[in-house]
């Protein structure tokens, strides 16, 4: 597919995860080991590249126990083929537009009540914060900041692959952190 091609195919619908799916989490535990990150995903793409995510990161690898939903609005910055397969693109998901989020278990809004914030309230079960610009250590957010997810779309046997992330749960903050591989595929519901 082009770009063109790819842009217009993904427009309309959601694109939703399989299975709850594993990922590397960038929080390490006291002996530094790498901890599980299960989650599923939701995106929407809409003309003018914008897009919405919606990450609910789970307690167990099978999705029962919701800890926190994440919502990521904004807009996509093509930048190109990615050299990993033909019709492979760079995207840059620059949340401009809303970083929401909404603790789902009381265990969760406990733990980020913890980390210090000027510009926050106290984190309650169901209750969704803003966090686009703010500091928000629990997320690697810094204050006045637009977060940028530098990743790649890819889309084969109508099935919509994103990157893979990073084995040592490296973000994907930075250009040269874009992944690599590929993710576990969505399909279109």
């Amino acid at each position: 597919m082009t770009l063109e091609q790819t842009k217009q195919f993904i427009q309309g619908g959601e694109w939703v995860s399989i299975a709850t799916e594993l990922r590397p989490s960038i929080t390490k535990s006291a002996s530094g080991e790498i901890q599980p990150f299960y989650c599923s995903r939701v995106f929407r793409y809409s003309p003018n590249d914008r897009f919405e995510c919606e990450v609910t990161n789970f307690a167990d690898p099978n999705g029962k126990v919701p800890l926190v939903k994440i919502v990521i609005r904004g807009h996509n910055v093509w930048q190109g083929e990615h050299p990993l397969a033909s019709g492979a693109f760079k995207v840059d998901y620059v949340a401009d537009e809303a970083y929401e989020v909404t603790p789902l278990h009381p265990g969760f809004a406990d733990a980020v009540n913890r980390f210090p914030t000027s510009d926050l309230n106290r984190w309650e079960v169901g209750v969704t914060q803003d966090v686009k610009e703010k500091g928000f250590p629990a997320f690697g957010l810094t204050e006045g900041e637009i977060y940028v997810d530098y990743d790649l779309i890819y889309i084969y046997n109508d099935l919509f692959f994103n990157g893979s992330k990073n084995v040592d749960g490296r973000a994907f903050d930075k250009p040269e952190n874009r992944p690599t591989n590929l993710q576990v595929p969505l399909i279109r519901k």
